[in-house]
């Protein structure tokens, strides 16, 4: 079947500005049981909410080149510089909503990713500009601050871990451009992962239409809190097939506080241990009842697991009494804990449970990076190198146990990126010497031995290159 999963990123969306009010939360779900009932209305809700609701403009300058060898030092040092290349203005439309008065927007990354100006739009057509306060590509959350001191409409932030399979939802957005438009549904699953490319894979799935253009709005439940941002859609031509994914939102709380703190990046939780899905072989050979939780494979020496107890063949399947169904979603339970704090993971070790307490704390730089641009005439020539640790590793989005020096940066056209060295690259060997750190490899380069064997590790394969 041919598949394809859509951000729901098009068009902002217009609003009806209106005064928020406070709903009294139900006590019990019921199902009408009555014609009077089915003919209750959507429209009170709808109407306390969506001047909540705002649209994101981003605008960034591109450059387009003019011929499709412009930049390239080989084809310019024989044939003169090309024609200049010319700047272009895109802009890209999404939605996001206010959750705090001071008018503190959440919205999706990818709807202002690389934008050099950004504005946010009410319903009663007034712009104001507004700045990012924090974003994260991989959690795909932007935080703006709305440059204005006058108070603003704001949802209020949900209980997603409350939500349930069947609960009715509402989702609001532009789809298409067409304009304000309220879409109703239900929960069709939760713990949704592999949804989108990315290292987050926890998300709601709703059937209430979500198509391009509704990109940061807000999925709510019945009492009119925001659940979702919504995200993306499984889509095979564009529009809406009923199956539509939102960012839960206790993961847009903690993010929200992020930004509220000052915080320059997002940071998650470092547990210094590696974790693959629990498949029905490893199930039946582990003895559990059914295929779940997260198989402990790797565990990193002196790390925050290790200290905790945690070892290689352990099956995590709860955090803090929440069933653990991937890990992903062990991922996503430590993320929302939040970091100075610690979680009782629950693990099945040789058929019996027991819990074990870690802390949470942010990925350290056990060893510093150095970092280094190497020059002269060797096969490195043009790479800036450093050296590794969970820190650094984390934000290369690497393995976190993995150790050693790591190319970071290659120079275009530079003998390094001649060679074939990419950025994540992590020197091995060279010459028979174990590289150990940058100053080794910056060593190692000053030699001139007339050829260089090298070991390097690419996305867990180890590669030997011998070079002149």
């Amino acid at each position: 079947m041919d598949r394809m999963f859509k951000r729901a990123c098009l068009t902002a969306t217009a609003l009806i500005m209106l005064a928020p009010a406070t709903l009294h939360a139900q006590d019990t779900k019921t199902v009408p049981s009555s014609h009077t009932q089915m003919q209750l209305s959507f429209a009170p809700l709808v109407k306390q909410t969506a001047g909540a609701v705002v649209n994101v403009y981003a605008e960034r300058m591109v450059q387009r080149r003019a011929s499709p060898f412009a930049g390239d030092p080989f084809f310019e040092q024989f044939f003169g510089q090309q024609l200049p290349n010319r700047s272009e203005k895109q802009s890209s439309l999404g939605s996001g909503v206010i959750l705090a008065a001071n008018g503190l927007v959440v919205t999706n990354n990818h709807v202002i990713e690389g934008a050099d100006e950004i504005k946010v739009a009410l319903a009663d057509g007034r712009e104001f500009a507004s700045k990012i306060l924090l974003k994260d590509d991989r959690l795909d959350l932007a935080v703006l601050k709305i440059d204005s001191k006058e108070q603003f409409p704001a949802l209020s932030l949900g209980n997603s871990d409350a939500v349930e399979v069947g609960d009715l939802v509402l989702a609001i957005g532009n789809p298409f451009g067409v304009g304000q438009t309220v879409t109703s549904g239900i929960v069709s699953a939760l713990a949704r992962n592999q949804v989108v490319q990315g290292d987050f894979g926890f998300f709601i799935q709703t059937d209430a239409s979500i198509n391009p253009g509704n990109s940061g709005g807000a999925l709510m439940n019945m009492n009119g809190e925001l659940i979702g941002i919504n995200t993306a859609i499984f889509s095979r031509g564009g529009g809406s097939n009923g199956i539509g994914f939102a960012i839960p939102a206790n993961l847009v709380r903690v993010f929200l506080a992020s930004a509220e703190k000052g915080d320059e990046s997002f940071q998650r939780p470092y547990v210094g241990a590696t974790f693959d899905p629990v498949t029905s072989d490893v199930a039946e050979a582990l003895g559990l009842d059914r295929a779940r939780g997260a198989l402990v494979v790797g565990v990193v020496k002196d790390g925050p697991a290790e200290k905790a107890g945690i070892e290689p063949g352990q099956v995590v399947i709860a955090v803090d009494g929440i069933a653990v169904e991937h890990p992903d979603a062990l991922g996503y339970r430590l993320t929302t804990a939040g970091i100075g704090k610690s979680a009782k993971l629950t693990v099945i070790d040789k058929g019996k449970s027991r819990e074990i307490e870690i802390a949470l704390d942010t990925a350290p730089e056990t060893k510093p990076r150095d970092e280094r641009i190497i020059e002269g005439r060797n096969p490195f020539a043009g790479a800036k190198i450093a050296n590794l640790s969970p820190k650094l590793a984390d934000e290369l989005r690497m393995p976190t146990q993995t150790t050693g020096v790591v190319v970071t940066d290659v120079a275009r056209g530079s003998p390094a990126s001649r060679v074939g060295f990419r950025p994540k690259d992590v020197v091995l060997v060279i010459n028979g010497n174990d590289i150990t750190s940058t100053k080794t490899l910056a060593d190692a380069m000053d030699q001139n031995p007339g050829f260089w064997r090298v070991e390097i590790m690419r996305d867990g394969q180890r590669i030997r290159q011998f070079l002149r």
